[in-house]
């Protein structure tokens, strides 16, 4: 998907660049078990937060997310896009190009969110955390096999000099580890629930 747009053309290079390797932790996932607390606020007497491992299941099964990142002149800007859970983070790609790569450029702050479109029904989650790009070819290659394996034929991709490759184009990968998510049960119980992992 692009989200092309015009604005201040700024280069790629939001965070820092990871050349971790495959296995390695990048944040959530170095064995860590976030603090998790349900909003009393927001939840019925009878909601429970759901343990981490199932959040984390549900996030590596949604299809679609929908990232915010900020404009360097503050505005908003929000897009949907297929993501990728490994290494305790979600893994997107973007040309370097789109909006809202050179919005990374200047703040790698963003929200990644997922659910159902049904007030009073699943489970919705948004995930915060710095986008942070993945260079290494080793750990790109894997990635782009989970792409595959996850989204099928379509979404296959070469990988060379740190880019993801798709026919003419290519494509900057970025993870975010969280910092915090965010669990809204919807139905019969409506919950709540804060993951905080700095």
């Amino acid at each position: 998907m692009t989200d092309k747009d015009t604005g201040t053309d700024a280069a790629v290079g939001a965070g820092a660049e990871t050349g971790v390797g495959p296995g390695e932790g990048t944040g959530a996932d170095a064995g860590r078990t976030p603090a998790s607390r349900l909003d009393p606020r927001y939840s019925d007497e009878t909601a429970v937060a759901i343990p981490w491992p199932d959040a984390e299941a549900l996030l590596a099964a949604a299809e679609l997310f929908w990232i915010s990142t900020v404009r360097p002149d503050g505005r908003p800007h929000v897009t949907p896009l297929p993501a990728v859970w490994a290494y305790g983070a979600l893994h997107f790609c973007t040309g370097p190009d789109e909006r809202k790569a050179k919005n990374l450029a200047h703040n790698p702050n963003v929200v990644l969110t997922t659910g159902t479109n049904i007030w009073d029904m699943g489970y919705d989650l948004a995930v915060e955390g710095e986008a942070v790009r993945v260079s290494d070819d080793g750990r790109l290659r894997e990635l782009a096999a989970a792409w595959e394996t996850k989204y099928g034929d379509f979404w296959h991709f070469e990988v060379r000099e740190g880019y993801f490759h798709h026919g003419p184009g290519h494509a900057v990968v970025y993870a975010v580890a969280p910092h915090t998510v965010f669990g809204f049960g919807k139905g019969e119980p409506f919950s709540q629930t804060r993951w905080r992992f700095v």
